[in-house]
């Protein structure tokens, strides 16, 4: 079993804790990469804690939340594949001294703003955008644009009071 630290997680002011994937993210399936946005409930999709999960839903949200911009490979070696824009609180897995850095552990999950420098990983600012939620039956670690990014289903993800 894999124990995965959890950085603090960004509030906005919009709406706390937004999370998913934007237009045009590559999500890893059995079927090879497929935009988000033409993921269909029943799809396989790669995990990196199971191997495999199917999409039991997919919701469009749209929504004004603040943005990271990732520059291509600045999280390793095509990590990401190329330059992302993400929520700035989707949790990334980080396996390198960014998670030591962070957490004091090996391995943890940090929001993407956590990890912004101002060089390579930048506060886009906020944006309204829709994003994609992806519901399957328990947390997965799914192959996004090239990165390990956090997917919790509806019932444990943490929405605004």
């Amino acid at each position: 079993m894999m124990t995965i630290q959890t950085v603090n997680a960004v509030e906005t002011q919009t709406l706390a804790n937004a999370d998913g994937f934007i237009v045009g993210s590559t999500v890893l399936t059995l079927e090879g990469e497929m935009p988000v946005e033409f993921l269909t409930p029943g799809d396989r999709v790669i995990t990196r804690d199971s191997g495999m999960a199917v999409l039991l839903a997919i919701e469009a949200v749209e929504l004004e939340t603040d943005m990271v911009w990732i520059m291509g490979g600045s999280l390793g070696h095509n990590k990401p594949d190329a330059d992302t824009l993400m929520p700035a609180n989707q949790h990334i897995l980080l396996r390198d001294w960014r998670a030591e850095a962070l957490a004091g552990a090996p391995q943890a999950f940090a929001p993407a703003a956590a990890l912004v420098d101002g060089e390579f990983i930048r506060d886009a600012g906020r944006k309204e955008v829709t994003l994609y939620k992806l519901t399957f039956e328990a947390p997965h670690i799914l192959y996004v644009d090239g990165l390990e990014l956090s997917c919790e289903p509806k019932e444990t993800q943490k929405h605004a009071a």
